[in-house]
């Protein structure tokens, strides 16, 4: 996030405030941490989409809903979507989804508790 921050001179600067690494969070949004997930399984549903070169009447065909919901998904208006939902979709998109849990990494921010979650590829 930017601020306009002075210099002792009076001059104006921008300053820069490193973010959280999740932007609903730093945008003070309601629960950051599902956002976040539901974003990262729309993008990777939307490339999935692409990928197969889907019209969204196709995509609404094959993922049993309407072509309008189709729309918000693709312009990532996802308050229809659970992260369950999502993971549906991307099952009837022919793949595969797994689930690993782990140790917490070790490079976390100080007083953090919890763990993350986070959606991968494969190649």
């Amino acid at each position: 996030m930017k601020a306009k921050t002075k210099l002792p001179g009076g001059e104006a600067v921008n300053a820069v405030e490193v973010g959280s690494g999740n932007v609903f969070t730093d945008l003070d949004l309601p629960d950051p941490d599902d956002r976040r997930l539901r974003v990262q399984l729309a993008k990777r549903l939307n490339d999935l989409l692409e990928l197969e070169g889907m019209t969204q009447a196709a995509a609404a065909k094959r993922l049993g809903i309407s072509q309008p919901h189709v729309s918000e998904l693709k312009n990532y208006k996802l308050g229809r979507f659970s992260s369950e939902r999502l993971l549906h979709f991307i099952t009837l998109m022919d793949r595969d989804v797994e689930i690993f849990i782990r140790a917490r990494a070790a490079a976390r921010p100080a007083g953090s508790v919890v763990g993350a979650v986070t959606v991968w590829e494969a190649a």
